[in-house]
């Protein structure tokens, strides 16, 4: 007769703190390296958040299943969604276990958990969840294709972490159909639009605006930027982290953390701009807000709709501006300046050429004309019946000659 394989439930116990409100403590039993069990502990939260017992007991049931989680086919690996995403959210979410996640992607993350995924699908069994039914409600979901793709990547992550603890042996998502396809090409700003835009930009606001358009920094990386990661001498900025509602964290990726060119020209804007804000020692924030002393950079959103779309709509400019406008404008720049794909690729910080040349390039019409031109004169240069070419305008129309 086999042995069963022993479940254990740990205890909750609260347990006062010197500054703060009590908290309660889970306790279990784990085997260490010489198979010796030893005691363990983990706070489950605060008495504001869990008032009772029972309250701190269901709120630890995630860490009774990865106290159990030696013995795959024990009884206490979890039944729903609800109770594998409390896991995944222990194992992959906390920020207190060297998550290798961003807090932006984080906070994602738990949007669509709470927002989407657990009403619908939390208190399903693993068993339960079939890919043609996910695939529907998805369709029946208001929103963004590219958002409903997050959705089902998100969950396919999850199936996944399943299957790395031996809770399950299938990922039913990956059969999930779910297109990202783009519904609308963004705006990009052509170079006139550009320049009208930062002639007419206070110091502070066109110095944020030609940092951007001329680096290609996404916004979370420019309003990290602290004095001392600016090189005036070997003309490079020094980008190190990011920052997102506030919280500084690591770069997106490692081609994000390179070292970003810097033009003389702006270099001056910044050095302008320096000597205007009262936040110039190197540890300050380059763009430091004084509603809070400097002690964090603005807020993105509150610049964009308070000074710059205001300066871009009085100035006639009607294209919806975002700040990732002024990325995907670098990027469509240096492509119709003949620049190669990896010198865009590495400017723009990638981590491969697909992303660069799927999204954030768009070719502008005259190249695309020019580009079309060159194959009709090569088919056409040798033909002895075709006409001359006809004439057209500087605006690609076909100019007609009265006879």
């Amino acid at each position: 007769m086999s042995r069963r394989t022993r479940y254990q439930q740990g205890s909750v116990q609260r347990e006062k703190r010197q500054s703060g409100p009590d908290v309660w403590i889970f306790r279990w039993r784990e085997p260490g390296p010489d198979g010796v069990s030893k005691q363990r502990k983990a706070i489950v939260g605060s008495v504001n958040t869990l008032p009772t017992e029972a309250s701190a007991l269901k709120a630890a049931h995630a860490l009774r299943i990865d106290a159990n989680q030696r013995t795959p086919q024990a009884e206490g690996a979890p039944e729903t969604i609800s109770q594998l995403i409390e896991h995944y959210r222990l194992k992959e979410l906390g920020a207190d276990n060297q998550s290798r996640k961003a807090f932006s992607t984080r906070s994602a993350y738990e949007c669509y958990l709470t927002g989407w995924i657990l009403p619908r699908w939390g208190n399903h069994r693993l068993d339960q969840i079939k890919p043609v039914a996910v695939e529907e409600w998805l369709n029946g979901i208001k929103r963004a294709r590219a958002t409903k793709a997050k959705m089902r990547n998100l969950m396919s992550a999850i199936f996944h972490h399943a299957m790395r603890y031996e809770w399950t042996d299938r990922n039913p998502i990956k059969l999930v159909r779910q297109s990202a396809k783009r519904e609308k090409v963004p705006d990009v700003l052509e170079l006139a639009e550009l320049q009208l835009l930062l002639s007419k930009l206070s110091v502070r606001e066109r110095t944020l605006a030609l940092l951007d358009a001329a680096t290609g920094l996404r916004v979370s990386e420019l309003l990290a930027l602290r004095w001392q990661d600016v090189d005036f001498e070997n003309l490079e900025l020094n980008v190190t982290r990011s920052i997102w509602h506030q919280v500084i964290g690591d770069c997106k990726t490692e081609a994000s953390a390179k070292p970003v060119p810097m033009d003389s020209y702006m270099a001056e804007d910044l050095l302008r701009w320096r000597r205007q804000s009262p936040y110039a020692m190197p540890e300050d924030w380059v763009f430091a807000s004084p509603t809070v002393g400097g002690k964090q950079p603005y807020w993105p959103d509150n610049l964009m709709k308070r000074y710059i779309k205001p300066v871009a709509r009085k100035a006639g400019i009607t294209k919806n501006i975002g700040w990732h406008t002024f990325r995907h404008s670098f990027g469509t720049l240096l492509k119709a300046n003949g620049e190669d794909v990896k010198t865009v690729q590495e400017l723009l910080r990638h981590a491969n050429s697909r992303i660069t040349l799927d999204v954030y390039t768009q070719a502008v019409n005259s190249n695309k004309r020019a580009a079309q031109s060159k194959v009709v004169r090569m088919m056409v240069s040798n033909a002895g019946t075709i006409s001359a070419p006809v004439g057209t305008t500087e605006s690609g129309a076909i100019a007609v000659n009265a006879r």
